[in-house]
């Protein structure tokens, strides 16, 4: 199987999948995508992808497939980062679910508009993200107190789908040492074979003004 990666090295979304391609030993092309230097408005990204996000995965040259989560899912069917079991597989899909409908927009999008100025901590914005944040840290704190990893006894794609945001939290201003099962599985997940944490910081180019993207 030939894999290549429309990949932007400061999105978590992607580090989620050269997560798993490393764990899985999946050898691939990284094919470099800047979005603030306009490259996912052009005419060719818009063929792989119209909602002109990051990442996609070229499979064998000629099928596209667009959304981290559903990319977790393609890469890790058949592995043991995906139950067989219809009841465990669906928790997964639920937490990949709860990760990008609450994790990635409250803390994914703080650290995001914090680091890159366009919010200010005391906004009122800010202030809305930051306690959704709260939210859904102490929703994981309880399901991970007295558990290893979020579905059953095994490491998945469920782990690596929540690590990604969760990990920078205190990029956002979260304290993480208040969520102490939370800290805990951190470590655990960042301790698993062939793990890697090559996300990038958010380049100049990413500040308002500085570039040129879908998000201004």
């Amino acid at each position: 199987m030939s894999l290549q990666l429309y990949d932007y090295a400061a999105s978590a979304n992607c580090y989620k999948v050269r997560l798993l391609l490393a764990q899985l030993r999946q050898s691939y092309e990284r094919i470099p995508v800047d979005i603030f230097a306009g490259d996912t408005l052009t005419d060719e990204f818009h063929e792989i992808n119209p909602a002109r996000s990051t990442p996609v995965l070229a499979i064998n040259g000629g099928s596209y497939l667009q959304e981290s989560a559903a990319i977790l899912v393609y890469l890790a069917e058949g592995t043991e980062f995906l139950a067989a079991a219809p009841l465990e597989r669906a928790r997964t899909i639920r937490w990949l679910i709860i990760e990008q409908t609450d994790v990635m927009p409250m803390i994914g999008g703080l650290r995001f508009r914090l680091q890159t100025g366009r919010l200010q901590p005391d906004d009122d914005e800010a202030v809305r993200r930051r306690e959704g944040g709260e939210e859904v840290l102490a929703l994981l704190n309880e399901h991970l107190a007295g558990r290893d990893f979020l579905v059953g006894a095994n490491y998945s794609i469920a782990d690596i789908a929540v690590y990604a945001y969760t990990h920078v939290a205190p990029e956002a201003g979260y304290d993480l040492s208040e969520y102490p099962a939370v800290a805990s599985w951190l470590r655990r997940v960042e301790s698993r074979p062939r793990f890697i944490n090559d996300l990038a910081p958010y380049p100049a180019n990413a500040r308002p003004g500085q570039g040129v993207s879908v998000y201004g």
